[in-house]
């Protein structure tokens, strides 16, 4: 956003920069670009690496779970897992207990994947938070999960 702020402009933001939702969006836009530039040469989209750090982190979970956790409509996540599983980094699995349920894993090349857009996404928050203190981002973080908790 070089060059491009409303002060840039001598644009009227006043209603805009009373709102919480206008804080957030311009937050989210700011660290989700940063993310997905970083996130670039793995291939990863946030919800691409958010669904496969929920499957290492919970080896079989079901698409049920991941939409449940996620806030994701299982449409949405159908294509998903099947880009996923075409770029062959996860697999299904029939799931031990739910005979009507298939569980998800991480193959091989998921879990080294996984590994190094973990340190990738590290590093992204980082440069994304550096502005604000080990302490703010904690307070930011538990402020924002209120937020959403209650939705």
């Amino acid at each position: 956003m070089s060059g491009c702020s409303p002060e840039d402009k001598g644009v009227d933001t006043g209603i805009l920069e009373s709102l919480l939702g206008y804080h957030a969006r311009r937050a989210s836009l700011a660290v989700v670009g940063r993310f997905m530039e970083h996130m670039a040469p793995h291939g990863l989209r946030p919800v691409d690496f958010s669904v496969l750090t929920l499957i290492a982190q919970n080896p079989g979970i079901t698409s049920r779970q991941i939409c449940a956790a996620l806030a994701i409509q299982p449409p949405n996540l159908v294509g998903l897992v099947g880009s996923l599983q075409q770029r062959e980094l996860i697999e299904r699995r029939p799931h031990p207990v739910d005979r009507r349920a298939v569980g998800l894993h991480l193959t091989p090349a998921g879990q080294a994947l996984h590994q190094a857009a973990c340190a990738t996404a590290s590093a992204a928050e980082a440069e994304a938070a550096r502005a604000l203190t080990p302490r703010e981002q904690a307070t930011l973080v538990r402020l924002l999960r209120k937020l959403y908790s209650d939705a």
